[in-house]
């Protein structure tokens, strides 16, 4: 039996999506073709339409990045003894 599409799958129009991350509606549609958001053209006239869950993965996708981003820059502002714990601290903050 083929699976059916989940029924709690939300499907949000390009404005709703834009006003909540706060982007322009073409920035939206360009997320969708670079495959970073979930969507697909339906109906006659076409008019695209984007999955509510993967707005969320994109915003979970985009709080690693920052994360990652500070810890990146954490690392490169921190020296050698500090992350060993052994030696002594050459210049201070």
């Amino acid at each position: 039996m083929p699976e059916t599409p989940a029924e709690d799958v939300r499907m949000l129009a390009p404005a709703q999506v834009a006003d909540a991350l706060q982007l322009d509606v073409d920035e939206v549609v360009a997320l969708v073709v670079d495959g970073r958001l979930r969507g697909a053209k339906v109906g006659r006239p076409a008019r695209w339409r984007i999955e509510a869950p993967s707005v969320e993965a994109y915003l979970d996708d985009q709080a690693e990045e920052a994360r990652r981003f500070a810890l990146w820059r954490e690392s490169n502002a921190a020296s050698f003894p500090e992350l060993w714990g052994r030696g002594t601290v050459r210049n201070p903050d």
